[in-house]
This record gives C-alpha cells, structure tokens and sequence, in this order.
C-alpha cells in the first residue's frame, strides 16, 4: 500500500515538475491542443506575444489596500497563525515548492531562443527580443517570490523529462545568495533584450520596470544577509540546514566572505536604482482632496484611480481593465466601504510625522491629538490626510451610484458589527486611496465592477531603494540620496529638512507602533536609518511591500519575548459618542465572556483591539512570534517523493529551520 501511495504521489509531482506549455499557460489553455503542436508553434513575433500574455497573471495586480493586512500597518477582519506559535504547522501536500509557471518560462526559452539566434522567427527583430525579455523578467519575478517565501531553491533553466532520478537530481536547493544572483542575472538579459519599448502606454513589461526589481532584489538580498548573519537562515551560518547535503557543505561565497556577499547586492541596489531614479518624474500634489465637481482635481490621488495611467510617468508598469470586456476589479467598491474590512493601524497613523517635519510627540509638534478622526489628520504628512478616510467627506463627485451598498459620503465607521451598508470596519481606520470620484466606478451588480487601471510598479520605489541601499552600504546621505528624500517630502507637504526629524526622534516612543524600529530583537539606534525605513513605510502605505521589508530587516524576534497588541482608532474616547442610542445607551457590544462581543472592552485598552474582543482569542495576549516563520515550510509530499525507502533524510531537499520533518506540527524551538 506504501508503495502504491508514492507512485500516486510521484505520478503528481512529474505532472507539477513536468506539465506540459499547456497545462502551465493560460493562453495555451485556450488553444485546442490536437491543432498545434510545439514544432508548429513559437514561429512568429505574434505567437511569442500571445504566449507571453498568458504568463503575465503572476504580476501583482496592483490592487491596493488589503496585501498588508497581516502587518503593523493593515488588520484583516481575522488575525493570522503566523503570530501564533504553533498554529501554523507543516504541510503534507502544496506549499511554495512549485515550478509549474517557471516550466511555462522555461519551456518558451528552450524553443525560442535557438530560433532567434538561427533568424527563424517572421515579425519585427525588436518585437521578438522584446517577447524574449519579457519572459526573461517574468521568470525572475516569478524566482524572486519563491525564494523570498522558501530562501534556498532549486534554480532551473530548462524543461525536465519525465524521469524521477533527473528530477530529484534537479531538487537540489541553490544558496538564497546563488537564487539571488540568478534573478538579478534574468533581469539583466530582460533589461538588454528590451531595449526598444514598442509599448508607449507602458502596460507591458518594460526596460524600467525590470530595474526597479533588479533594485528591490538586490536591496532585499543585501539587508536580509546582513540582518540574518550568524543565524541558521542565511548560507553558512550556524545550523543552516544546507550544510547537511553534500552538494552545500562546503559552500563559500562567490564574493569570499558573507560581509563582501552584502556589499555586493548593496552595490547592485544603489547601481541600478539610481539609472532608474535619475528618470523618474514625481506625479504632483496639490494636497487636496476634491470635494466638488469644480475643484482642481489632485493628480496624486487620480495616479491611483484613473482609468488610464499612462499619463503619469511615475507609473512605470501598470494594468488596464475593460468593463465591456468583462475585465474589472472591485478596488472601487473596496474604497467606498470598509475596505474589505481590512482597516489601518494605531501603528501605521502614528508613523506618520507632523506637515512641519517633527514626531508627533515631539515638544512643539502641533499634533492635534487622537479623539477624532479628523484630529489624526491635521496638519500632518499629506499622505495621511489625503489617503486616511474621515467621516463626512465625499467619496463620489459624478456619476452614477450604486446605492445601498456604497457610500458617496464616508460615514462615522461601522464597528459595532451590525448588518447593513459600508461593511464592518475592523480598527475604525480605512484607506481612501485608490478611490475614484467617479459614481460609475463603484457600481456593484451582475457585469460590473471598477476599472480603473492599478499600478504594478512604481517609480518613487527606485528613490526610497536608493536612499536605504546607499546609506546601509556607506553609513551616509550622500547628495543624490539627499536630493531623492526632499524630493519625497516635498510632494508629501513635509518640511524636506530630514535632519529636523532625525534630530527629534526618540526611538523609545517609536518603538510601541513599529516593528520597523527593530532588528534581530534589537531597538534600532540609529535614528536616521529608522527615518528612511519610516519614508518607506509612509509613502508605499497600502501598495503590498510591507511585509516584504519586515522580513528582510529581521523586525519581529522582539515578538518572541514581548506580544504585539494590534490596535486602531481610539473607540473609548470621545468617538463613543459616535455609537450612542436615542435612549442614551451605547450601540456598543462588548465583553470578553460577553455572547457576541463586537468591540475589545475599555479595560483592555481606549485604542479598538480587533483581535481581543473575546476570551477565546488565541491572541488574545497579543501577537507573538517565532523564528522560523521568517521562512515558510516545504511540505512533506515533496520530501516523500525524492527519498529513498521512505527515510525522508535520503531527500536531496532540506527543511528550512526551525520546521520539522513532520506534517501537521508547528516549528521546533
């Protein structure tokens, strides 16, 4: 019986290893396969355009607003296992370990590679190097989120037959650095073969889009290495599992040393976001927020909800979407409720500094307090008061509504858990960018939904990539660095002299509302590099990296000693009022034994805890963390499936630390 079950399993994993173009390729699906076969196909410019477009659906789709929802800046309606320690466990099949789409990406290499060297292909010689480098870019962006998830990886550049030995063989996992250097190495033939751009509305992949993943990568890489140095996660540390293979134990660097490997991608992240930095053109800010039909609309706020972006030169890579096609997104609805219930953070509002450049603790701030909404708001960074939603300001200025569901003027947000329109807002806090003044954009029902075009890349990253690379590289602001952040501030209608912030900034009263302020357990102490993380966090709010700059700068193992409490706005303050009955009473449920508790009760805290409403909580005492989540776990079907005998240490493949080899068991201490 065994062994009848791995040959099912093996059965499954050379369908997954080894699944044919069409199998991995949403246009190939649509192709009937008994009418072209792969001789036939990948001969004309046009075919290796209509590949590519069937590859693009692992792009991000730009959809803001709810990606960060298990971070210190966003808080879904449910809390996540992650902040669990042993809730999250092992598991027996799935997981990250997956090559189909890189198969996809492979497969239209092997094929067309050789027959653009020999000049077979028909179509435009630019057009066809165009294609090429686009799946060049597709497989590095594909590479870099499997190895942010998993670390070390196996690293594949051709198709695989159906052969067990072959594919086990190819199982081998590649040092996280070596994975780096290779999605970096893909992103330079992606930059060389898309030289020409036969795109000007920029909504493909593009020469610009793949340098400012080439600088995300490298400054991931670069931070993540220094941050997690001496410890198990990164090549060489003490009780990296790869050392327990023969094919890694006796790894070395290619740079000599894990310092030099740093220096390395800090170098590769400062060279190829300032190419990209030096052309990008700041979308301008008047600061308001258009509240009629004949007020001057804020470019900055449309970048997020037009429905062509190709005007804004910021925009480097974005999505267009089709009503009439069928094409849509339902950011609209999301803007013009609760946002999914996924609502900003105490944390997050507090990050943000006054307009004149100081903390908002800080002696002559002007900081108006947290009682109100509106009181948050004021005379703050212009993010905050721009994308931060408040109650009675409009959401619609033309065109048709939907009604019931949508809100064309925000009200007092939805706490209490009752039924009814505007979803339930899960800290009090809800994000407006994104929003279109556009009715039509909002309109709910049967073939229909928002489309406004989302951004997948934008250029402003480049700037904050080069500020953060090139001060973690050197310890210093150089002029180029300096000119990027003022520029940043500037268009946030924040005082640009960054040193006024670095010099009132304590880093005691950062720390309670941001795991940014940490690394590996330790308070930064350094103020100005905690102020470039803190532009980072402030401009990108909402648009699905931070989670990804937590992990790489080691910010949670302080959860492994002192819980997190996730808060939102101060529901216990004068805001009460906002809930109160005719008879005097508040519409307000709450009470850890309480049936049907709503609402985290004023003794555990003023501020709204939307994870501590009841006794049953498993956060109750807050958010926790352990080490090994910094990585997730590969599951056991795919060490069974490479072993031998069923002694799943015979597997090529390695645990990644802290998992054990068993399923349905959390991480090991």
């Amino acid at each position: 019986m065994k062994q009848r079950i791995k040959q099912i399993a093996i059965a499954g994993i050379l369908l997954l290893l080894s699944a044919t173009q069409y199998s991995c390729n949403d246009f190939l699906d649509q192709i009937p396969q008994s009418a072209i076969s792969p001789e036939m196909y990948l001969n004309k410019a046009s075919e290796l355009e209509a590949y590519v477009n069937g590859l693009y659906g692992i792009l991000p789709s730009g959809i803001i607003l709810t990606i960060d929802q298990h971070t210190d800046n966003q808080a879904a309606g449910s809390y996540s296992g992650k902040y669990v320690p042993g809730q999250w466990k092992v598991g027996q099949t799935g997981g990250a370990w997956t090559f189909g789409t890189i198969y996809s990406h492979n497969y239209f290499l092997e094929r067309v590679l050789p027959k653009y060297e020999a000049g077979t292909i028909t179509g435009l010689t630019e057009n066809i190097r165009y294609y090429i480098g686009e799946v060049y870019f597709l497989r590095a962006y594909e590479y870099f989120v499997r190895y942010k998830e998993l670390g070390d990886y196996p690293i594949l550049t051709v198709t695989l037959p159906d052969d067990l030995e072959k594919l086990t063989e190819a199982s081998k996992r590649m040092p996280r650095n070596e994975v780096a250097r290779f999605i970096l190495s893909d992103l330079d033939l992606a930059i060389e073969f898309m030289e020409k751009n036969p795109d000007t509305r920029n909504t493909r992949i593009n020469k610009e889009s793949a340098l400012l993943l080439k600088s995300r990568v490298a400054l991931y890489e670069g931070t993540f290495l220094k941050y997690f140095k001496g410890t198990a996660l990164v090549p060489g540390g003490p009780g990296w599992p790869g050392a327990s293979k023969d094919y890694n134990k006796d790894y070395t660097f290619p740079s000599g040393s894990i310092d030099a490997e740093i220096e390395y991608f800090l170098d590769q992240a400062i060279y190829s976001s300032r190419q990209l930095a030096d052309m990008i053109a700041l979308t301008s800010n008047t600061g308001h927020v258009q509240q009629d039909v004949n007020e001057q609309a804020n470019p900055y706020m449309d970048m997020y909800s037009d429905v062509d972006l190709s005007k804004y030169k910021e925009v480097l890579l974005w999505r267009e979407y089709n009503r009439t096609l069928g094409v849509t997104h339902g950011l609209g609805e999301c803007t013009q409720q609760s946002n999914h219930g996924v609502g900003v953070t105490r944390g997050m509002t507090e990050c943000f500094l006054m307009a004149n450049g100081l903390p908002i603790y800080a002696s002559g701030s002007g900081y108006h307090g947290d009682d109100y909404i509106a009181d948050v708001k004021a005379d703050r960074d212009n993010r905050l008061y721009l994308f931060l939603k408040e109650p009675g300001q409009k959401n619609v200025l033309y065109g048709p509504t939907a009604g019931g569901d949508i809100r064309a003027v925000e009200p007092v947000p939805n706490i209490n858990g009752a039924l009814g329109t505007g979803g339930i807002y899960n800290t009090g806090y809800t994000l407006r960018k994104g929003n279109s003044f556009d009715g039509d954009q909002s309109y709910i029902g049967a073939g229909v939904g928002t489309y406004t075009g989302t951004i997948a890349f934008r250029g402003v990253e480049a700037m904050l990539n080069y500020i953060e690379a090139y001060y973690e590289r050197t310890g210093t602001i150089n002029i180029t660095a300096k000119q990027y952040w003022e520029a940043i501030r500037n268009r946030a209608k924040v005082n640009p002299d960054y040193n006024k912030t670095i010099a009132a900034t304590e880093m005691e009263k950062e720390a309670p509302n941001d795991w940014g302020a940490y690394s590996a357990g330790r308070l930064l102490t350094d103020a100005t590099l905690y102020n470039i993380r803190r532009e980072r966090r402030c401009e990108l709010m909402g648009e699905g990296l931070r989670a990804m700059d937590l992990q790489r700068w080691r910010s949670m193992d302080q959860m492994i000693t002192t819980p997190y409490h996730i808060e939102g706005f101060k529901v216990w303050g004068p805001m009460k009022e906002w809930y109160k009955n005719d008879d005097g009473s508040y519409n307000l449920n709450y009470g850890l034994d309480t049936s049907g508790s709503i609402i985290s009760p004023p003794d555990r805290s003023e501020y709204l805890r939307p994870y501590e409403k009841n006794r049953n909580s498993l956060v109750l005492d807050g958010y926790r963390w352990n080490m090994a989540h910094y990585l997730s776990p590969i599951a056991i079907q795919h060490f069974v499936l490479t072993s031998k005998d069923g002694d799943l240490s015979t597997s090529p493949i390695y645990q990644n630390p802290g998992w054990p080899l068993t399923a349905n068991e959390g991480p090991v201490n």
